[in-house]
């Protein structure tokens, strides 16, 4: 079971994440909550500094805003990390390490500060396996 509750805010089944400006508007489905929150130490996420958790594909819907969504790609280009095209705020990205879910910007999530989560891990993205397949280094 996942995070049910973070200050005054319940966290829905299927809860609203929002860009800053609101251009961007996404569903997540959330049964358990937040589950597995994470910060991740790779170049992109030590700049962006996000608290990360992550849904499966059918957990994920575009309510409003697919047309402010822009897609950043780098490295390996698996992950896609998408952001707002009018405020700049990341909102989710198809995951790298597990492409078949998407993380999502716990920050984003309606009503969440995401600061009065404690003891968040960091997953280690500087080593990550596919920099050392693509190195040729072991």
């Amino acid at each position: 079971m996942g995070i049910q509750q973070i200050g005054d805010t319940v966290i829905e089944a299927w809860h609203r994440l929002r860009c800053h400006c609101g251009s961007v508007v996404l569903q997540l489905h959330l049964p358990e909550g937040i589950v597995n929150p994470r910060h991740c130490d790779c170049s992109m996420c030590r700049r962006k500094g996000a608290l990360m958790a992550s849904v499966p594909p059918d957990g994920i819907r575009i309510l409003q805003g697919q047309e402010h969504l822009r897609l950043y790609q780098f490295n390996t280009r698996v992950a896609k990390h998408f952001f707002c095209g009018v405020c700049g705020i990341y909102t989710h990205h198809q995951r790298r390490s597990s492409p078949d879910q998407y993380g999502y910007n716990v920050g984003c999530l309606e009503g969440v500060n995401p600061f009065l989560i404690a003891d968040v891990p960091v997953n280690d993205g500087v080593h990550h396996p596919a920099d050392r397949a693509n190195s040729g280094k072991p």
